[in-house]
């Protein structure tokens, strides 16, 4: 057993919990509930002031100071009175707060680091799928509607004006360097995936969208790319502090529960 604790009181997380584990004896109560003597000292109140301070930016007069310390008080009586009453036994909400408490440690903890630059450079670089842009298209469309799409078809690859032909649509004829988001957002679901298979360069057809028929020209398909760090810095940065708040939340469990022997006795 002792080999086991060792290298877990080597953990830096592990320290963490201990030094959050002492935060919370100071503020939390964990005495006695049989002594019934309170004395409240001079740093738990510097504690109580510094958090008010904190938390209205400005610090709190003699009047508040007092009520901070009568609301501790008050606190510090119901808890006792909780625990002595075995309102803490097997309570399942207890240990949901307790385990929140617990989580929230090695959370804060993560919060509080700045990723260098290289960091999220690296971190993109990782994930280049999860901020790469779709692919754009370029292209050119005649709308066929009811009318003949063959013959329509072989006009336009004979030279003939494609504003000439075809049937009115509210969408432009032409775009340029739309993602398929986009495209699909003005012709329907598919549209733009479908075009971006054609040949490049020659009118093809027809193509449905959610008009109808259309005889379309693919001039261009750009391939999505993942966008400069510059650009989505916030974005990459919140992502990954959320991975290396599980990644670290992971750790802390695993190494806390090294130290422990679990026996399941399953029916």
């Amino acid at each position: 057993m002792i080999g086991r604790i060792v290298p877990l009181l080597r953990e830096p997380l592990v320290h963490f919990l201990i030094a959050g584990a002492l935060v919370f004896a100071v503020f939390g109560g964990t005495v006695d509930p049989a002594d019934r003597s309170i004395t409240v000292t001079e740093p738990q109140i510097r504690g109580l002031a510094e958090q008010w301070e904190a938390t209205w930016q400005r610090q709190p007069t003699p009047a508040e100071v007092d009520g901070l310390i009568r609301d501790y008080i008050k606190d510090e009586v119901y808890y006792r009175e909780a625990i002595r009453l075995g309102l803490d036994t097997d309570d399942i909400v207890m240990r949901r707060r307790m385990r929140s408490k617990m989580e929230f440690l090695v959370a804060a903890q993560s919060e509080n680091e700045a990723p260098s630059d290289a960091t999220l450079q690296a971190w993109l670089d990782g994930h280049k799928s999860k901020y790469a842009t779709s692919k754009a298209v370029s292209f050119d469309q005649v709308f066929v509607g009811e009318g003949d799409a063959a013959r329509i078809s072989a006009q336009l690859k004979t030279g003939m004006n494609p504003a000439t032909l075809g049937a009115p649509l509210s969408v432009p004829a032409a775009l340029e360097d739309n993602h398929v988001e986009d495209i699909d957002r003005q012709f329907g679901e598919g549209f733009a995936n479908r075009i971006a298979q054609q040949p490049l360069g020659q009118w093809e057809g027809p193509v449905e969208s959610g008009f109808g028929a259309h005889i379309v020209r693919v001039r261009k398909v750009s391939a999505g790319s993942a966008p400069s760090l510059s650009k989505i810095r916030q974005t990459v940065e919140n992502d990954w502090r959320e991975a290396n708040r599980k990644s670290r939340e992971g750790k802390a469990y695993q190494a806390l529960l090294d130290g422990y022997t679990i026996r399941i006795a399953k029916p």
